[in-house]
């Protein structure tokens, strides 16, 4: 497809950071370029079911298309361009759709939050008038209590970086698709 492209061109260098953010996955449009990388290479490894590989990938790139009009049209309502998440992994989110992330820590949600920087983010999300912060899955979410309850009405809500599945709910069939559904 001439739409997509090599999503390895895009791991970008995160703002002042040397780690690349890889998290290219949650923009849906990027994601289907990967779905192409994944259907070239079991084709690959696997010939004899070249149909049952090309199939998938139509039926799920057809599921990202309807999945980025859907995120279009959700954030047409959308008030405010600006959102505080924990971790630094919705940058190609944002871009995509028009937002601007701000995050209390960079790419890796890993480490110590110092106090100046939970100081800094109760700062930004008061000038923003935010009142909404992004705790993820799989990461303790005292750091976002602490900012949230230093907000005017704050509050936390979670969002998840689809970096790990509980197994409960891979047993009920939840994946992607329903992850980036609950993100919305």
């Amino acid at each position: 497809n001439d739409n997509l492209v090599d999503t390895s061109s895009l791991l970008n260098l995160s703002q002042g950071s040397k780690t690349r953010n890889p998290h290219v996955w949650l923009d849906p449009v990027l994601a289907k370029a990967q779905v192409q990388q994944v259907e070239n290479a079991l084709i690959e490894i696997d010939p004899n079911n070249k149909l049952y590989y090309q199939n998938n990938a139509m039926n799920f790139t057809v599921e990202l298309e309807s999945l980025d009009s859907e995120i279009k049209n959700v954030l047409q309502t959308c008030n405010k361009k600006d959102f505080v998440a924990f971790h630094d992994a919705f940058g190609y989110f944002a871009n995509r759709y028009g937002l601007i992330q701000h995050s209390v820590q960079g790419i890796s949600p890993e480490g110590e939050v110092l106090p100046q920087r939970i100081e800094q983010t109760i700062r930004l999300a008061d000038d923003l008038g935010l009142n909404v912060i992004y705790a993820e899955e799989l990461v303790d979410p005292r750091f976002a209590e602490v900012i949230a309850q230093e907000i005017p009405n704050g509050k936390v809500l979670v969002l998840s970086p689809l970096e790990g599945i509980e197994k409960e709910e891979m047993d009920t069939g939840i994946g992607y698709l329903d992850k980036m559904e609950q993100n919305i």
